[in-house]
């Protein structure tokens, strides 16, 4: 995570929903064989806990139960050109969204594994309507089963969870407006809304809109401690209760 204060994001709640929808992250972990990074589907399944699975034919898959992982997950990004700025002595930088989430892994049972498939397969088959949606009952009998066993999933009980909104919050208003055309000239349309909407937005733990240019001195961004389900569920969590 960016190390600046004013880059840092610390809503918890946020922070998951985020990853929920991109749904996609990297899961970076040392097995029996070495490190290794997944690019795995992820199901936040609690306020808490996140689940994946991997192919049991990936190097470093075997051994993670108990193992410490970290999960990375990355939204919007682009590559910010001084010159959108319009003032002197810039320099390029690159703004991005981007959420961490670390501890221990614990092996899912085949009960378990089968529940995070038909919850992926359920929070993603919802995304397509009015397609209708497929379900593993459409499976000839048997094949489900027998496919379930090339894979292993996981679930990660969440002690750290960081986040990273670089939006240009260190920059004044008129540079952030140039920045901001510059990126949807480019076709960075997801990147320039975000900034926008932050510029629009009061200042707040390093979120500001207003900030002036230059910032602050820089600082670890903060860690958010999880103090499980007793939150409340996380949006877009697993609907499957254990």
């Amino acid at each position: 995570m960016h190390p600046h204060p004013r880059f840092a994001w610390t809503d918890k709640e946020e922070i998951l929903a985020f990853i929920a929808d991109i749904a996609f992250c990297s899961v970076f972990a040392a097995g029996e064989t070495g490190a290794a990074v997944f690019h795995v589907p992820v199901i936040v399944h609690a306020p808490d806990r996140i689940r994946f699975h991997v192919s049991n034919a990936n190097r470093g898959a075997a051994g993670l139960d108990g193992r410490r992982a970290l999960l990375s997950c990355l939204g919007p990004d682009a590559y910010v050109s001084p010159d959108w700025y319009g003032t002197p002595d810039q320099v390029p930088t690159w703004n991005y969204v981007a959420a961490e989430a670390e501890g221990p892994l614990r092996l899912l049972s085949e009960e378990e594994l089968a529940g995070l498939l038909d919850d992926l397969s359920d929070v993603h088959e919802a995304r397509l309507d009015p397609k209708p949606r497929w379900t593993r009952d459409k499976m000839s009998p048997g094949r489900f089963e027998a496919m379930l066993r090339a894979i292993t999933g996981y679930e990660l009980r969440i002690e750290d969870l960081r986040g990273t909104r670089k939006l240009g919050q260190t920059k004044g208003a008129a540079e952030t407006e140039g920045a901001i055309a510059g990126l949807e000239g480019a076709g960075h349309q997801a990147i320039a809304a975000l900034m926008r909407a932050a510029s629009s937005s009061p200042s707040t733990d390093g979120e500001g809109a207003h900030a002036q240019h230059g910032g602050g001195v820089e600082a670890e961004a903060p860690t958010i401690p999880l103090h499980h389900p007793s939150d409340g569920p996380p949006p877009h969590a697993s609907r499957r209760e254990e």
